[in-house]
């Protein structure tokens, strides 16, 4: 399935070098001035307020944001993290892409319950669903479906939702 993202053509030289005819100056300082702050700030309550207050992004209760959380430096408030998430070292979340011919916008949408190892790297218009598990260093390129464990590069889903109730039913068990 295509990820859900809104394309914008552009003429001449490649989109990126166009950037500022697409989102202001002034607020990617803005936005990267307040990232760089929150990226090596230790206290999860301060970082969510930072991000929530400047940013405009939609951070959960107790959602953890790890050190060193890249969130789009240009579209920020096109990422909401559900409750009681947590987001590994050093992960990145975009919103955008900006490539030769065109720049693509899209919401990320990262449910309740998640757990997205270190180094991952979310694109444009994706959704990660409820009680999700993401592998570190995974590539999250399409949606990821409720429930279950995905991971690599490229991304597969390892168990679905079904497998890894069961594996949790077999983990209780045992203790």
């Amino acid at each position: 399935m295509a990820r859900k993202t809104e394309r914008y053509r552009v003429k001449g030289s490649n989109s990126l070098w166009q950037l500022y005819k697409t989102v202001s100056f002034f607020k990617v300082m803005k936005c990267f001035t307040i990232i760089q702050i929150g990226r090596f700030t230790p206290s999860l309550r301060v970082k969510n307020w930072l991000y929530r207050t400047f940013l405009k992004m939609k951070i959960g209760k107790q959602t953890s944001l790890a050190l060193m959380v890249m969130p789009d430096t240009m579209f920020p408030e096109r990422i909401s993290v559900g409750d009681n998430t947590v987001i590994g070292f050093n992960t990145t979340i975009l919103a955008h892409e900006y490539l030769i011919d065109e720049y693509r916008l899209g919401d990320v949408k990262i449910g309740k319950d998640v757990m997205v190892g270190a180094n991952s790297t979310i694109l444009p218009g994706v959704t990660i669903g409820d009680g999700a598990i993401v592998s570190a260093m995974t590539l999250v390129h399409k949606d990821v479906p409720a429930g279950c464990l995905a991971g690599g590069n490229p991304m597969q889903v390892i168990y679905t939702k079904e497998q890894m109730d069961k594996r949790r039913e077999q983990d209780t068990f045992l203790q």
